[in-house]
């Protein structure tokens, strides 16, 4: 239920703030805006509100069908308008006026995200600190000197290091980093007091096209550093037919010290030979006392992968710091983050079209509402940061130049602006057929890549 809710929300939010967007901006420029409606389909309510602006009878309504809206203005090619209301048709309106109140949907949106993220970073969250696991073996973070236990303090590109506030922080920059094809520079402070040192991870060398767990395996950075301490145990699980027990302390397996949560999943993962899972030798710490365990993993198939597992949680909760900005940082945080993924997904969406980045990045209906609802029930501050990305990629693509989309009306009028004509009635046509065909198999894969996601 807490999904469905979220997600009608986050739907409703998004659709009411684009649309507002096109509505405000008609209204300003001196168009007569009919109807104002979230939803398409069978009418579930409406109203007419008695005090609207001069020469305006909006009629708002909202649909059955909640994936999408419109707002329907005065306009001589959807029907006759009367002689003395000719002025207020949305197609008698000059260029500018037309490009504003289709561009004003997605920009309203992208303002949504810079508020959303605002309202976040001035609320706070709490996030890992940026303290490094031991890296994945063989990894890019292994191969560049990083050991595990190294303090991230400052991160950046092309030697403009910033601050790092957390390890949500980090991993948004190796995202960056690996997608875009570019080397980040890590300012690391070792345990112990060590001297801060630089340490290039070469995300260039990665080529990589799905932002996905596989992507951070290559990295070798999967989650920040935690005690290697064993937390709630399954009945009947091969932790508790071992004799682990909650709160208990690993300090070794075999002949290989253990040092921090990750290392231990790491090592349960991979207790594989032949196929089938191996006994270990476990040294524990319990009571101050040093317990020594045999511990058989149970064997699981994951993405076609067999992996051990023991059926507890493993690790316990990293050391976490509050991340709250000021009134004007806030803000320009917000801004700053609003452009990070406007241009991420830019550049993502452009390599999808040329083959350089998969079509699985591609993302419908079910992937949001799963989302929502996880995020949802991870607190206000996550599910703010969940609509603002929502709204930055409805932004974004509105803007795409294809027919159906603002983007593409927005193309029709820059060849208007270019050559002093409208595009031709029958171009027009041919176009809409052809952005509606692509609109299509886009949301055909979308869906495919979230039936894939959830159940395959």
């Amino acid at each position: 239920m807490l999904t469905v809710i979220a997600f009608v929300v986050a739907i409703g939010v998004l659709i009411a703030v684009h649309e507002y967007g096109h509505y405000r901006v008609a209204v300003a420029c001196g168009v007569k805006v009919l109807r104002f409606s979230v939803g398409f389909g069978k009418t579930l309510y409406r109203w007419q509100p008695k005090r609207q602006h001069p020469g305006q009878s909006t009629e708002f309504v909202i649909g059955a069908f909640p994936l999408g809206g419109y707002v329907k203005m005065l306009d001589e090619r959807e029907g006759p308008v009367a002689p003395e209301e000719r002025h207020r048709a949305f197609n008698t309106q000059p260029l500018r006026s037309r490009a504003a109140i289709v561009a004003a949907g997605p920009i309203a949106n992208l303002l949504l995200a810079v508020v959303l993220y605002t309202a976040v970073n001035w609320i706070g969250v709490d996030e890992p600190v940026a303290k490094l696991a031991r890296p994945v073996a063989a990894s890019l973070a292994e191969a560049a000197g990083l050991r595990g236990g190294e303090h991230v303090t400052r991160a950046g590109f092309d030697g403009d290091l910033a601050p790092v506030q957390s390890f949500e922080d980090l991993r948004w920059r190796m995202t960056r980093g690996a997608l875009d094809g570019r080397d980040l520079t890590l300012e690391v402070a070792g345990e112990g007091g060590r001297p801060e040192r630089q340490i290039v991870l070469p995300l260039s060398r990665m080529q990589a096209k799905d932002a996905d767990p596989q992507m951070f395996r290559k990295i070798g950075v999967l989650a920040p550093l935690t005690r290697p301490e064993i937390g709630e145990v399954m009945a009947g699980s091969a932790a508790e037919r071992a004799g682990l027990r909650n709160g208990d302390l690993v300090r070794a397996i075999g002949n290989t010290p253990i040092v921090d949560g990750q290392q231990l999943r790491e090592v349960i993962r991979t207790s594989i030979d032949g196929g089938q899972p191996r006994v270990q030798a476990w040294q524990v710490q319990r009571g101050g006392q040093l317990v020594e365990l045999e511990v058989r993993p149970e064997l699981r198939e994951e993405a076609g992968v067999k992996v051990g597992r023991i059926g507890a949680y493993v690790g316990a909760p990293p050391e976490m710091v509050k991340v709250r900005q000021g009134p004007v940082d806030g803000v320009w945080h917000g801004i700053v983050r609003t452009w990070e993924v406007s241009a991420l997904t830019v550049r993502m969406m452009g390599k999808m079209v040329i083959g350089e980045a998969s079509l699985k990045n591609l993302s419908g209906p079910l992937t949001i509402a799963d989302y929502a609802g996880k995020s949802a029930s991870l607190g206000l501050t996550q599910y703010l940061v969940f609509l603002a990305l929502i709204s930055v990629s409805l932004g974004v693509l509105n803007l795409m130049p294809l027919p159906v989309l603002d983007g593409g009306h927005l193309m029709y009028y820059l060849w208007e602006g270019l050559t002093g004509k409208s595009v031709s009635d029958a171009w027009m046509e041919r176009l809409q057929r052809g952005g509606v065909a692509l609109l299509l198999v886009m949301m055909s894969v979308a869906l495919f890549n979230d039936v894939t996601r959830l159940f395959g």
